[in-house]
């Protein structure tokens, strides 16, 4: 899936991946900074590569932020901490992809609408999980409602209100 994805956008990584693809590569197995960007050049077919002024300081805030840590060999390995947040960022992923799904059926202009849509959607997703740590609880609760607003409005649209039970409380 992932790879199909880089070959679709090319070198135009949105803003928040880097962050979750190193948190998906260190839950598969703990790497090195150079493993990492070896990596996604392979995965890409070349298409994408990320120097290491973008992964070592992208490791440096996973760090202090707790997600990742360090082992004696120098490879960097997941927190508990680190794939709880890895989780909550592929569950909201999978349900935008449920729900435009539906989309993507219209036709190759809806096709194309529902793909840059999405995303759009997960680099804002991804970016704003990532900070949930620093929101206040009313900010916390104001994103909660947008997004429970909006998957309400999906389902509205599709007819579909019993596919996807949502707790707003």
């Amino acid at each position: 899936m992932l790879s199909n994805w880089l070959a679709r956008v090319g070198s135009a990584i949105p803003r928040g991946f880097s962050r979750h693809y190193i948190l998906g590569l260190l839950e598969e197995e703990p790497m090195t900074g150079k493993e990492i960007i070896d990596r996604a050049i392979l995965q890409s077919g070349g298409k994408w590569k990320p120097s290491p002024g973008l992964i070592y300081p992208m490791l440096g805030r996973l760090l202090e932020e707790g997600l990742i840590s360090e082992t004696d060999s120098g490879k960097y390995k997941i927190t508990s901490r680190g794939i709880d947040m890895a989780a909550d960022a592929d569950s909201v992923h999978n349900i935008m992809q449920k729900q435009l799904d539906v989309v993507m059926k219209v036709g190759n202009v809806g096709k194309f609408m529902a793909m840059d849509m999405i995303d759009r959607l997960s680099a804002i997703g991804l970016t704003l999980s990532s900070n949930l740590d620093k929101m206040t609880e009313q900010e916390r609760e104001k994103y909660k409602l947008f997004l429970v607003s909006e998957l309400r409005k999906l389902q509205e649209q599709e007819g579909k209100k019993d596919d996807l039970r949502i707790d707003s409380e």
